[in-house]
């Protein structure tokens, strides 16, 4: 069938904007942020309401169109988008309304946590979000979502109270403990794979907007005493001290030493998740190690939020992994440094090679209470390997996955697929309990798997046959 048949069926009644190849906007719509992702879809509904997504996705469903769902396009596996079918953008859903006195927010499908912050710290409030400001709430919270207040105060999907979604079928419900309970619990964790979710209700939590919080940086030379060092200050820290360990390049800043510049060093990222004058006996054992950089102080919880975004802009090439491991142990922290800082100087500037320190309260949700799984897991081992030059693809991607074999010898096996390129992990993601349980409300909401652009979770009939 001609494109001209569905572009003429969406713009009825349609308050968005539909934009067709060559037209004046499509090339910035159409992009994504990893730079390896280059996808022409055949039109791009801009979408201005939940009305608006749900025409698009009839639209799309009626003509027999592969859907891509953009909330901020920030997915580093490039699904936010396609060739030949129709990519559903959520950017002019930007609504944001904040009740303090009921501690809730909600946050329109094509919201950034960056907005999303800055909104709620003007009432000295926030919910756990995406560590880089460009990252859209909705496949970040239906991934799961990990934040920097996380230790304490769980995923992100943990604090969601509701959301508005448009399913297969174009109608429009709001799931919750409530309403479509199954819904709710397979959106958590799930990712997109039910619905386009429209409308995020958050529980808010007491933070900023003030934090303590900052960078610390050792010399290269002293990366594996720093390391066991800070391993074991995360082992034995309160859940409000939330810390990360990465390899990565000192960047050319005034609060660098000269002899620094350029070359690899031990970073540690520390918040205090709660008042910043109690957090400083937390911080000490992170002093005590004697850093060469200590910027941990206090400071707008905004300005921490955005803290890796220099090292994260759109268009360079990425490749990344996220893997759980119980606990890091000597034998893991030798064979990391073995490939870490030859990694990321070969991605230098921008590659980082980290590994986050997960707290209690993850753990402390039941691991039946959503769908996202492995909630046990110690530590999440991230590298995350940035370059500009095409012709490094094929070494720097086989470097990476080197890297990654070379530490499962100490994982659990389980992968995290918000940083997780690969499709076939998504089992490893749930375990095969919650894989099945996946699979029968995947059968109830999207039996022909419209909405397989994403870690898929493939009906028991579907539709279409397996993308490659």
């Amino acid at each position: 069938m001609g494109m001209i048949d569905p572009v003429d069926a969406l713009r009825g009644g349609f308050s968005g904007t539909v934009l067709l190849p060559a037209q004046p906007g499509y090339e910035e719509a159409r992009s994504v942020y990893n730079g390896m992702v280059d996808r022409r879809p055949a039109v791009i509904a801009r979408c201005a309401d939940a009305a608006d997504v749900a025409a698009a996705v009839d639209t799309a469903r009626d003509h027999g169109l592969i859907v891509a769902v953009r909330c901020g396009g920030h997915g580093v596996a490039g699904l936010a988008t396609c060739d030949d079918g129709m990519l559903i953008d959520l950017g002019g859903l930007k609504t944001i309304t904040v009740d303090a006195e009921t501690m809730t927010a909600r946050a329109g499908g094509g919201v950034l946590w960056g907005e999303y912050d800055a909104a709620t710290q003007a009432f000295g409030l926030h919910s756990p979000g995406g560590r880089v400001t460009t990252t859209g709430i909705g496949g970040f919270t239906t991934g799961g979502g990990y934040g920097w207040s996380s230790s304490k105060y769980g995923l992100a999907c943990d604090n969601l109270l509701s959301a508005e979604m448009v399913l297969a079928d174009g109608s429009i419900v709001r799931a919750s403990e409530d309403e479509h309970a199954e819904l709710f619990w397979g959106i958590r964790g799930g990712g997109g794979n039910f619905g386009v979710v429209t409308e995020f209700e958050f529980r808010l939590r007491p933070l900023g907007p003030t934090v303590l919080a900052g960078l610390m940086a050792f010399p290269v030379e002293r990366a594996e005493e720093a390391l066991r060092g800070w391993r074991d200050c995360a082992d034995a820290a309160p859940d409000e001290l939330s810390t990360a360990f990465a390899i990565i390049t000192a960047p050319p800043e005034p609060f660098v030493p000269p002899e620094l510049v350029g070359k690899p060093v031990a970073g540690v990222l520390a918040l205090y998740v709660g008042r910043p004058e109690r957090g400083e006996d937390a911080v000490r054992p992170l002093r005590e190690l004697g850093p060469a950089i200590d910027l941990v102080a206090p400071m707008p919880y905004t300005d921490f939020q955005a803290i890796i975004d220099p090292a994260c802009p759109p268009g360079q090439r990425n490749y990344w992994r996220g893997e759980y491991m119980r606990e890091l142990g000597d034998d893991a922290i030798d064979v990391y440094l073995d490939h870490a800082i030859d990694l990321a100087g070969r991605g230098a500037p921008l590659s980082q090679m980290i590994i986050f320190r997960l707290g209690q309260g993850v753990a402390k949700v039941p691991d039946e209470a959503t769908a996202f799984s492995h909630r046990d897991a110690g530590y999440l081992f991230h590298p995350i390997s940035v370059w500009s030059d095409p012709a490094d693809d094929t070494a720097l991607i086989a470097a990476n996955r080197a890297f990654a074999a070379a530490m499962r010898p100490f994982s659990t096996g389980a992968s995290y697929l918000n940083f997780t390129l690969e499709g076939d992990r998504v089992r490893d993601a749930f375990g095969e309990e919650k894989y099945a349980r996946l699979v029968a409300l995947k059968d109830t909401y999207d039996p022909a798997n419209l909405f397989r652009l994403n870690h898929n979770i493939r009906p028991t009939h579907p539709a279409e046959p397996a993308l490659a």
